[in-house]
């Protein structure tokens, strides 16, 4: 008896694409007479047929993007998801927003509820504990099922599958390049743990330009905020030290350090400048107002949306995963001298 065949199968035995041979066994005229012909014989030969059902899934269209973020409280999620929504309604589509706030099972249950026939692919910022234990199976399953997703902000590089993220490296090294031409010398950083992608990435940033400035790294003035306990506490440890400057990797760390930093006395921007990351509207209304790192996220979200629709609709699927980088700029406030 011949072995059951799959389109995958004839897929890899005639080296094309499983896009390819749907497309001949359709008799599609973006294929080849010749690919066609190839095709058909061998599906004949095996005596090919069509799963009827898994056709039928494939087809019935929900026109919904689900999108799994790690929190609610964000100003950067929040324009993601606009630039996500503008492109998706100009497109035909609807988004369904969830939270994993930053659990795995939280995770893990949400997008298996949403792949059970309920959106037509997914936009995914992975949730911390995630990143933290390694444990990215439920990522690896979407691929293996042939999913449509878009990973964005905090990716895994082992997942393949398009992603969009900012150049974390890049805006670190403005962040501190920015402080140090302004003639400081003690910099500290507060920070994600090490296991959070972007957190690392901006950390390199900001050890590359210190580096090229010849100022020595001092690791007292680094602060990994472990959120499960007082961040304030831990922000607070460097004020022990003599620090002249403050890069943090997001807006609220930078609002924390300038309340400390008021209630010690201290001046700002004449004797403490402080950097922060995000354009929101905790950075533009505090007082001082924080200079910061502008994320850029609803063009984010828009090139997210437009990648995962292509895939949905099979523009891209012969195509490589991509990664799309966003650059970012530095917005200067008040809070720098």
């Amino acid at each position: 008896m011949k072995p059951k065949i799959t389109i995958k199968i004839i897929a890899k035995e005639l080296g094309v694409s499983t896009s390819t041979v749907s497309k001949a066994l359709r008799d599609s005229h973006e294929i080849s007479h010749e690919t066609k012909e190839r095709i058909k014989a061998y599906a004949n030969y095996y005596n090919y047929r069509p799963n009827n059902l898994a056709l039928q899934l494939r087809n019935q269209k929900t026109k919904v993007i689900g999108i799994v973020l790690p929190k609610i409280v964000h100003h950067f999620f929040s324009t993601v998801i606009s630039g996500i929504e503008n492109v998706a309604n100009k497109r035909g589509y609807n988004i369904m927003v969830c939270f994993s706030n930053e659990n795995q099972e939280k995770e893990i249950e949400t997008i298996n509820v949403l792949t059970n026939g309920s959106v037509d692919g997914l936009i995914v910022s992975i949730a911390k504990e995630t990143l933290r234990n390694k444990e990215l199976g439920h990522f690896y399953r979407l691929i293996s099922n042939e999913v449509p997703l878009v990973l964005f902000d905090r990716v895994h590089d082992s997942i393949n599958c398009d992603k969009v993220i900012v150049d974390d490296i890049g805006a670190g090294y403005k962040a501190t390049k920015h402080l140090i031409d302004k003639g400081c010398k003690n910099i500290a950083i507060i920070t994600t743990p090490e296991h959070v992608t972007v957190g690392l990435d901006r950390y390199q940033g900001y050890e590359r330009a210190l580096k090229e400035s010849g100022i020595k790294i001092d690791k007292s003035l680094v602060v990994n905020v472990d959120e499960k306990e007082s961040i304030y506490d831990q922000i607070a440890l460097l004020f022990s030290q003599n620090i002249d400057a403050v890069f943090a990797v997001n807006e609220i760390y930078a609002a924390i350090a300038i309340r400390i930093a008021k209630e010690k006395g201290i001046k700002i921007p004449e004797e403490l400048s402080v950097i922060g990351f995000t354009d929101g509207l905790i950075s533009e209304y505090s007082s001082p107002s924080i200079t910061t790192i502008v994320q850029h996220g609803f063009t984010m979200g828009e090139q997210a949306a437009e990648l995962l629709i292509d895939r949905i609709e099979g523009a891209e699927n012969e195509v490589n995963p991509q990664t799309k980088v966003i650059s970012s700029n530095l917005k200067i406030r008040e809070s720098s001298r």
